[in-house]
């Protein structure tokens, strides 16, 4: 029998493994040796930067994944998210991740009516092991709360986080509010866009793609001080037609008539089953809130991403996705004085005739 120690992996290949274990652990709601997992990594000399970012971030991706694909439920999806939070709690409880307080002053939060509170916390204990004193807020922080912290506070940044579309307005009026009272602003989060580029357009003073590199920018120096006098309307002055205004005062009333012709339009409807009527009036929402965003920032391929994600999802749940040009052209229809609005959802609907098109003839 050998008494040598055998021989340590690569980094990379370890951190895969260890991202490979929590998986099976998070994915069976095993919280214990997800936890524990976490600790004997640490306790094994593993970054604990590397750990947050490369095995527990790495981990809730693919949490995400599954559910779109339909092998997870939303209930495994919220235990699986949960058991991650435990685990980073671990994490920051362990006596190799406590640092001192080499540097300035951040507040982390999500905007207001954004619940996805797990990516801004790997930010908020990535960026306490960098030195940073950090104030995180958490989830669904509404913006008037978050501008008397800071007055209270005296942070040198905000980092606020937004993981959907459909909060960026909010987020708008977040980051201009808190620049009014000079506090610079670094968004992050999928809702920005897959290259920040809605970062730019509302006026954040940086952004960056992962927790990573948003620690990387802060330390290279602090963020420009913002303009005391910048005003929403600077930005996107496309808001002064009222398009967006209009579709999201009478949203409640476009979901109902849309789906009183839907029925008509689609006569499979007239045998749903109470459930059905209620997810189908669910989309129906979305869709209006979706493009209700899109009319905000003027941007057609937000809301053609969002249709091109429905039909993933739909799909994996053996939902017929060409319900959703009607659907679309009934919304333009009844939005037919609105040219921006009936621009996008015409432009949508071509991308998912288009996408049916090519399935049906790959699958022929």
């Amino acid at each position: 029998m050998s008494t040598s120690t055998p021989p340590r992996l690569p980094r990379s290949d370890r951190l895969e493994q260890l991202a490979d274990q929590l998986w099976n652990t998070v994915s069976a709601g095993d919280e214990y040796s997800a936890t524990g997992l976490v600790v004997r990594a640490l306790d094994e000399g593993e970054d604990p930067e590397s750990v947050l970012l490369d095995v527990i971030a790495v981990v809730q991706g693919k949490v995400g994944e599954e559910w779109v694909a339909n092998r997870l439920s939303v209930a495994q999806e919220h235990a699986a998210t949960a058991i991650n939070e435990r685990a980073i709690t671990a994490l920051s409880a362990h006596p190799s991740v406590r640092t001192t307080v080499t540097r300035g002053r951040i507040t982390v939060a999500c905007v207001d009516g954004e619940w996805h509170a797990l990516p801004p916390r790997l930010l908020a204990e990535v960026l306490k092991l960098r030195g940073w004193q950090i104030d995180f807020l958490g989830a669904q922080l509404p913006t008037p709360h978050l501008i008397t912290h800071l007055h209270t506070t005296g942070a040198d940044a905000v980092a606020l986080s937004s993981s959907i579309a459909t909060r960026l307005p909010t987020a708008h009026a977040a980051v201009t509010a808190c620049q009014a009272i000079g506090v610079p602003v670094l968004v992050g989060g999928a809702a920005f866009g897959p290259a920040g580029q809605y970062a730019k357009l509302l006026g954040a003073d940086a952004w960056a793609p992962d927790a990573r590199a948003a620690a990387d920018h802060l330390a290279r120096g602090p963020l420009p001080r913002p303009h005391l006098d910048h005003q929403q309307i600077d930005d996107l002055p496309h808001l002064t037609d009222q398009e967006y205004t209009l579709v999201t005062r009478n949203s409640d009333s476009l979901v109902r008539t849309v789906f009183t012709a839907l029925q008509d339009a689609l006569p499979s409807m007239r045998t749903y089953s109470e459930l059905q009527r209620e997810r189908t009036a669910e989309d129906l929402a979305s869709i209006v809130e979706f493009l209700a965003t899109a009319l905000y920032l003027d941007d057609e391929e937000l809301f053609t991403r969002f249709i091109a994600w429905t039909v993933q999802v739909l799909t994996s749940r053996g939902v017929p996705a060409q319900s959703l040009p009607p659907a679309l052209d009934l919304l333009a229809l009844e939005l037919k004085d609105f040219p921006r609005a009936t621009r996008i959802l015409h432009v949508a609907t071509r991308a998912v005739t288009t996408h049916h098109s090519f399935e049906a003839g790959n699958t022929a």
